[in-house]
């Protein structure tokens, strides 16, 4: 076993069996093949069966399955069988596993810090995170590894010096490792936990890249947590990205202001990006309070507005009017759709048609249609045939389609012959091997420069 092979399979899903589909062997009884497997290499098969047989109170045997794995050197075979010692109650085992790839990468450290302060070690965690504090995400785990120690002014003496006096970004990938408005993002998350929210607000509005993350603005969350309502309404009106306007709607709507939590979608937004959004969450707000024709409308004003007619948003209408059962009010406006576009119609919307006729009764009509259609030829039309015959139960015709067009739809062809019951045909075909290029292993450490 080796460690670079393990490295670019598991990153990659290439020449392997993916998780999704060896919780589709377990579910269906067939964890014999997946201990088969787990014997040969496949990792995500041993790391689902030593967690099954330490469900089952089976340690010894779950970490002789990873024993091979973990080898190779190889950090997250270590990591997975940390934290199987440490779910036992087995954390000081756990602590000797994973204490010397800490000193080799940040996403080790950062788990080892984690893991130390979890149970009684906090001033060693600390200091170990306290040497990597000019990385993001070394520093956010410092900040969180902290609270209730009493170093919180130390920790933000930390931080602040690494906000510089003058210099501010001019772009998002401006400073490597921690940028100043995480930095600062930092400092108020501790100024939160102390009780002084002022200050922790008032360190928020001076960021002035970075506000958002995985659409959550702090300062948003912050000012919802604490009942700011009206600071968090101002904020909202002046906020591009929308996301402190989808807060205060959904605080709003939790308290049952539903039509408040309507009217923050339509005030009108200085950014093209917020009032798109904005009016996709406004549609699912109104669907979710049985308000769908309403919804529908939302989005065909949307969708008719100039540039608005994206597969995205379309995709969106389209699904409202299979939740509406209008499905054939859904395929009028394509007609109306494709007509504009001089009788064309890409793939990506072609798709949206072939559910719609299916919802109709229609979906042999819509399987020929497709098959006439200039990209009717492909892998990724072939996939959502595939799903459509599958989802009426002709699987066989479905694993048939995919069939002309393996390898690329490897893992979708693998799910369906697996709930055919033929194993062996799913495992030979996931694990066909393409030529692999030459990269390094894996260690946990992650690029720090723009991708760009």
């Amino acid at each position: 076993m080796d460690a670079a092979d393990l490295d670019y399979r598991a990153r990659t899903s290439s020449g392997c069996i993916p998780p999704l589909l060896v919780s589709r062997l377990l579910e269906l009884g067939h964890g014999e093949e997946v201990e088969f497997q787990a014997g040969r290499g496949e990792w995500f098969c041993a790391r689902a069966w030593a967690r099954l047989l330490g469900d089952q109170g089976r340690q010894a045997a779950a970490l002789e399955v990873l024993a091979p794995y973990v080898a190779t050197g190889w950090w997250p075979a270590a990591r997975a069988q940390a934290e199987l010692l440490e779910s036992w109650g087995r954390a000081e085992e756990a602590i000797a596993l994973a204490r010397p790839y800490a000193d080799a990468a940040r996403l080790p450290l950062e788990f080892f810090g984690r893991l130390l302060a979890r149970h009684g070690r906090r001033d060693e965690a600390l200091v170990l995170l306290s040497g990597g504090v000019d990385d993001w995400f070394l520093a956010t785990a410092l900040v969180e590894v902290s609270e209730g120690t009493g170093q919180d002014e130390d920790i933000a003496a930390l931080l602040v010096a690494r906000i510089p006096a003058q210099h501010r970004c001019d772009g998002p990938w401006c400073c490597r490792g921690l940028d100043p408005d995480t930095a600062i993002g930092l400092v108020a998350a501790i100024r939160e936990r102390q009780g002084r929210i002022d200050e922790a607000i008032a360190l928020l509005h001076t960021r002035q890249h970075v506000t958002s993350v995985n659409n959550h603005d702090q300062l948003a969350d912050l000012l919802a947590r604490h009942d700011r309502i009206e600071e968090l309404r101002e904020y909202a009106a002046s906020e591009d990205h929308g996301h402190a306007a989808q807060r205060l709607a959904g605080v709003l709507e939790e308290r049952s202001d539903v039509e408040g939590a309507i009217a923050v979608y339509r005030q009108p937004g200085d950014s093209l990006a917020r009032q798109c959004h904005g009016s996709v969450q406004l549609a699912q707000l109104l669907a979710r309070h049985g308000r769908g024709d309403e919804a529908i409308e939302v989005m065909r004003v949307l969708a008719d507005s100039p540039g608005g007619a994206e597969d995205w948003i379309v995709d969106t209408l389209c699904t409202l009017y299979t939740d509406q059962s209008r499905a054939q009010d859904g395929l009028a406006y394509l007609d109306t759709l494709k007509a504009r576009r001089d009788g064309e119609e890409e793939w990506d919307f072609f798709r949206m048609r072939l559910q719609l006729m299916a919802d109709c009764g229609l979906l042999d009509e819509a399987i020929e249609q497709a098959r006439v259609h200039p990209e009717g030829d492909t892998s990724y039309a072939a996939w959502t045939i595939s799903d459509l015959l599958a989802e009426t139960g002709r699987t066989e015709e479905a694993v048939a389609v995919l069939e002309a067009h393996a390898p690329a739809n490897s893992v979708a062809l693998a799910g369906h012959l697996i709930n055919l019951g033929r194993i062996k045909d799913a495992v030979a075909i996931l694990q066909q091997r393409e030529s692999e290029p030459v990269v390094p292993v894996w260690t946990g450490t992650s690029p720090t420069e723009s991708p760009f």
